[in-house]
Order: structure tokens, then C-alpha cells, then sequence
């Protein structure tokens, strides 16, 4: 078993009993386990390259820019696919354009830091999952070295925020092992974004208990089958 995303733990829960072990079984394998490509990354890289950058660079014209040239794509490809894959993208894109990117962001001077992809890789109870966030940022408050992470994460009908509670706290453990050394891990700014339905969770809701933390217990699931 080399990875497993967050996503396909998100999928596990999903399932019947019964999928639950041919899901497992593909994973010990290796197997693609996400036949629906409309799910994947590479599927939702137009609009989640846009909204990083928007963040990134507090300049909304990404999301401007990303809608028109794909909208020309729209019209000059062919293939209904490739079309519907263009549209999804593009209705993110403008849904998005009312979202308070202030809202997850410190009123700091930020500092991005590289993302390793060899140190993507966390062993949860021998479990290796995988964290990808698209932006990890230190910042300085009232003379505290902080460290926050964001990850824009996009489904077809999203996820609801049991299921972002996921991603958060797997960017929380990331952070945490590779930067708490050196800077406090905020938890108000350790945050997933589900782009599809515009909303967000943060670690301190974990901390707090609004969201319940269910890595360890889908594990255990998972290493029962």
C-alpha cells in the first residue's frame, strides 16, 4: 500500500459493508480505487490552480482570467467530456467569485513555504496517508512565529464538514510535524475549503468539538478488513 488520499478514506465511509472490503482490497493493491474521474485531482486543476493563486496573490483577476479562457476552450472543443469537465470548472470558478478569501487568512504579512512532495507522506497507525495542501504560510503575531496551512479541495456535490473535518486534521498533523519546531501551529488557520459548496473548516473546529476527528477510527476499519 503505498498512499492513501484523504478522499478515498472519505469514499471508505461512504460505502456499504460489503464495498467496504473490495474498496480495501484495491487499496492493498494499489489500485485506483476513484473510477469516477469527475472526482479526481487533475479533473478540478483549472479551478483550484485559479483559487490558490487567488489566495496566494490577493488578486481575483485568477478566477477572471480562468473563466474566460476556459470558456473558450468550451467553445472550440468537441469532445462532450472534455466540455463538461471545462463547464464544472468554470461554474466553481463563478460561484466562487463571492467567497471572502479575508475570512481564511490572517491580517499578516504571509510567507509561503515549499511543499516537499517526499514529506507528503504521514504514517497514521501504519497507515500511509497522504497530505497535500496548496499552501502552507508563516506569519508573525504580537511577536508569535506562526505557521498555517489551506487546501482547496473540490468533489463533484462536495463534502460535508464531518468529511472536511478529515482533510483538516491530516493538514493539522502535517503541519505539525514539519514546522512546530520552529513555529506555533495556529489552529484557526489550519484550513480545508471545499470549493464545490463554498465552505470551510478549520482545526480549532476540531479542537472545539463542533467536528468530530475520524481518521483513527476509519483506520482501524479499514485494517479490520
Amino acid at each position: 500500500m503505498e498512499k492513501i488520499r484523504i478522499k478515498e478514506l472519505v469514499q471508505f465511509r461512504r460505502k456499504s459493508d460489503r464495498s467496504k472490503k473490495t474498496f480495501v482490497k484495491n487499496l492493498k493493491s494499489n489500485q485506483e480505487s476513484d473510477k469516477d474521474n469527475s472526482g479526481g485531482g487533475d479533473y478540478w486543476k483549472s479551478c483550484l490552480s485559479a483559487i490558490g493563486n487567488v489566495f496566494k496573490y490577493n488578486d481575483e483577476y485568477f478566477l477572471d482570467e480562468k473563466i474566460a479562457l476556459l470558456n473558450e476552450k468550451i467553445g472550440y472543443t468537441e469532445d462532450k467530456r472534455i466540455k463538461t469537465q471545462f463547464q464544472r470548472n468554470v461554474d466553481i470558478l463563478t460561484n466562487f467569485t463571492d467567497f471572502d478569501f479575508k475570512e481564511i487568512k490572517p491580517n499578516a504579512s504571509l510567507t509561503f513555504h515549499k511543499k516537499p512532495i517526499d514529506k507528503s507522506i504521514l504514517d497514521i497507525n501504519g497507515i500511509p496517508l497522504q497530505a497535500k495542501p496548496d499552501h502552507v504560510f508563516s506569519f508573525s503575531i504580537n511577536n508569535s512565529e506562526e505557521i498555517g496551512g489551506v487546501w482547496f479541495i473540490a468533489q463533484i456535490d462536495g463534502y460535508n464538514k464531518e468529511e472536511l473535518g478529515m482533510f483538516v486534521d491530516i493538514l493539522y498533523r502535517y503541519l505539525y510535524k514539519h514546522f512546530s519546531k520552529d513555529f506555533y501551529v495556529n489552529t484557526t488557520y489550519c484550513i480545508a475549503v471545499d470549493v464545490y459548496k463554498g465552505q470551510y473548516v478549520s482545526y480549532e473546529d476540531i479542537e472545539k468539538g463542533y467536528i468530530p476527528k475520524l481518521i483513527e477510527q476509519t483506520i482501524d476499519e479499514i485494517k479490520s478488513l
